[in-house]
């Protein structure tokens, strides 16, 4: 990493130091913060036992921990247990969820969603929600790409019956590299 000041204000020339540490309320303790080791917490090597004890960060870490796995569905016995164990906020549950989703692996995210709201009732209506978001995605993605297909198949007729492509351009909405890739 290197710091950089990007100065765009008045007055002119800059009247700040470029000494990044002088930025600082207490310069000091900045130095000693930044000029040695930091702490590091590797949570991949935390048996999941202690993980499971971090109280409201505990299903995060879990789930950090085990992000790249091929399937996060080996996961939901703890993880329920951390949910029914724990205080966590809605934006916590929206967030684990959300990064899941995002990150991780898993054959179907909505039934998982929905396998976890069915086993952690006090985040029912929360994780409900999410998979009734995650479904309406799906079908959005469905239909999108079964518009796409559509239009590529009037596209492929249209060319097939000898319509000019200039035509078939305007009608479909594809590009001429689109329509170069349908005749081959």
């Amino acid at each position: 990493m290197i710091p950089i000041l990007f100065y765009a204000g008045k007055p002119s020339p800059c009247p700040n130091s470029t000494n990044w540490l002088q930025l600082f309320d207490d310069p000091a303790l900045a130095k000693q913060l930044y000029s040695e080791d930091f702490p590091l917490v590797d949570v991949t090597t935390i048996p999941d036992e202690d993980t499971m004890q971090h109280r409201s960060v505990a299903a995060l870490t879990l789930i950090q921990k085990h992000i790249r796995e091929r399937d996060l569905s080996d996961l939901m016995d703890r993880l329920v247990t951390i949910m029914l164990t724990t205080d966590m906020t809605r934006q916590q549950v929206r967030s684990l969820i959300n990064y899941m989703v995002q990150a991780g692996n898993t054959s179907n995210s909505e039934a998982y969603v929905r396998q976890l709201a069915q086993r952690v009732p006090q985040h029912g209506d929360e994780l409900m929600t999410i998979a009734e978001q995650l479904e309406q995605k799906g079908i959005e993605k469905g239909s999108k790409e079964g518009r796409r297909e559509a239009t590529l198949d009037i596209a492929r007729e249209l060319l097939q019956n000898g319509v000019e492509l200039g035509i078939v351009m305007k009608s479909t909405g594809l590009s001429e590299d689109e329509l170069a890739k349908l005749r081959h």
